[in-house]
C-alpha cells in the first residue's frame, strides 16, 4: 500500500512541477517570480522529479520549438515522425539532450527570459544524481513492496517525466476534441485530465499558450489554476494581467 501511495505522490508532485514551473513559467512566462522563488522552485522540482529531473531552461527551449514547429520535423515530439509512442519518447530525449548540452543551434528568439541555474542543473542532470535517486527508489521498493508485481511501477517512477510528456504529446495530437480550429493537430483529452492536472487540454493551450488557466469550457477544470491564483495572492508569483476569458 505504501508503494502505491508513493507512486501517486510522485506522479502528481512531479507533474505539478512540470506544468507549473517548466511549462507555464519557464516556457511561456505566464507569471513572474523573484530570483529567490525561482531558485526555490528549482529545488522543489528537483526533489519532486528526482531521477527524471529536467532542466527548466532546456525544457522551455524544447517546448517553445514545439509551439513554433508543431507537426513538422522540427517539432521535438510530434507523433507524425515516430513509429510508436516509445520511439517518440526517445526522439524527444535526443532533442532535450542536444539542447541541454549545447549541441543544437537554437535561434535567439527561443532563448529569451529563461530560468537558468547552471551549477544546479549540472548536478541535477548528472548521472550520479540520477543513480542516487534510483537507489533510493529501489530501496523503498525492497523495504515496502508486498508483491513482485509492484516492481512494475519502478521503471515508470524512474522515468516518469517522459511518461507525462508522452501521454500528451502522443495522444493529444491523435485523439480527443477541439474547442478551436487551429493549423495543427492538437486535441483536448477531457476524460483523462484527472491524471494530468490541466495538461490534457492541449488544444486550448495551443490557442492560448500563455494563459494561466488551461481550461476553457465550464467543465474543463484546471486544478493548477486556483493554485496559481493563491500563489499570486500570497505574492509568491506575480500574474502580469488577469484577462477575463470569454466563451464567444
Amino acid at each position: 500500500m505504501f508503494i502505491l501511495f508513493f507512486f501517486i505522490a510522485v506522479w502528481y508532485l512531479s507533474l505539478f512541477s512540470q506544468t507549473f514551473f517548466h511549462h507555464r513559467y519557464a516556457s511561456h512566462g505566464a507569471f513572474k517570480m523573484s530570483k529567490g522563488w525561482e531558485r526555490f522552485f528549482f529545488i522543489f522540482t528537483y526533489i519532486t522529479q528526482g531521477s527524471h529531473y529536467m532542466s527548466p531552461r532546456a525544457y522551455a527551449i524544447m517546448h517553445r520549438l514545439h509551439h513554433a514547429y508543431t507537426d513538422t520535423e522540427q517539432d521535438p515530439h510530434s507523433p507524425a515522425f515516430s513509429r510508436n509512442i516509445f520511439s517518440m519518447m526517445w526522439r524527444t530525449k535526443k532533442f532535450y539532450t542536444n539542447i541541454y548540452k549545447g549541441k543544437m543551434v537554437v535561434e535567439e528568439k527561443f532563448l529569451k527570459n529563461l530560468p537558468d541555474w547552471p551549477a544546479f542543473d549540472r548536478w541535477a542532470n548528472s548521472t550520479l544524481s540520477r543513480v542516487l535517486w534510483g537507489l533510493l527508489y529501489i530501496s523503498l521498493f525492497v523495504i515496502f513492496a508486498t508483491s513482485p508485481w509492484v516492481y512494475l511501477l519502478l521503471p515508470v517512477i524512474l522515468t516518469m517525466g517522459a511518461f507525462h510528456g508522452a501521454v500528451i504529446n502522443w495522444f493529444a495530437h491523435k485523439y480527443g476534441y477541439k474547442n478551436f480550429i487551429l493549423k495543427n493537430t492538437s486535441e483536448n483529452l477531457f476524460a483523462i485530465d484527472i491524471l494530468m492536472l490541466g495538461e490534457s487540454y492541449h488544444n486550448n493551450h495551443h490557442k492560448r499558450p500563455s494563459s494561466i488557466n488551461f481550461g476553457f469550457r465550464w467543465h474543463e477544470i484546471d486544478p493548477v489554476y486556483p493554485i496559481i491564483l493563491l500563489l499570486n495572492w500570497l505574492h509568491v508569483i506575480r500574474i502580469p494581467k488577469l484577462i477575463p476569458v470569454s466563451n464567444q
